[in-house]
């Protein structure tokens, strides 16, 4: 189970943010392409049995998956890919590419107390897993 290997390095990021901050983090918000293969439930799970213990104890994480885009090789048209009928909506073609999927990322984290600029959280932040 990767969930478990991302769990714990997200825990590791937004505790030693929180740490700099002398903040409590209450929310984090990360994104994940479609293939990456990352079950949400499974996720959360693993979040809530890592952070025990940690600054991100009882943190809400919210989980947000990007679509796969692709490429069509007749317009030159990048579309959000519908793997069921996979064809360009400008023009129909079926001749196309499928672009990088979107790395997990550490999109977010809404701390408790700290400065103004709190609201922003860290952003974007890769954590190294697909």
């Amino acid at each position: 189970m990767h969930e478990m290997s991302v769990a714990q390095s997200l825990v590791e990021m937004i505790s030693e943010e929180a740490r700099i901050r002398v903040a409590r983090p209450v929310r984090a918000r990360v994104s994940c392409g479609e293939l990456a293969g990352i079950s949400d439930e499974a996720l959360s799970f693993a979040f809530e049995a890592v952070a025990r213990g940690t600054p991100c104890e009882g943190m809400q994480l919210q989980i947000e998956h990007k679509p796969l885009q692709a490429l069509c090789k007749i317009c030159d048209g990048a579309f959000t890919i519908d793997l069921c009928g996979p064809q360009c909506p400008n023009c129909g073609g079926e001749d196309f590419e499928l672009l990088p999927d979107a790395p997990l990322l550490l999109e977010e984290v809404e701390f408790e107390q700290g400065t103004d600029d709190e609201e922003s959280g860290c952003g974007p932040q890769n954590t190294g897993r697909q």
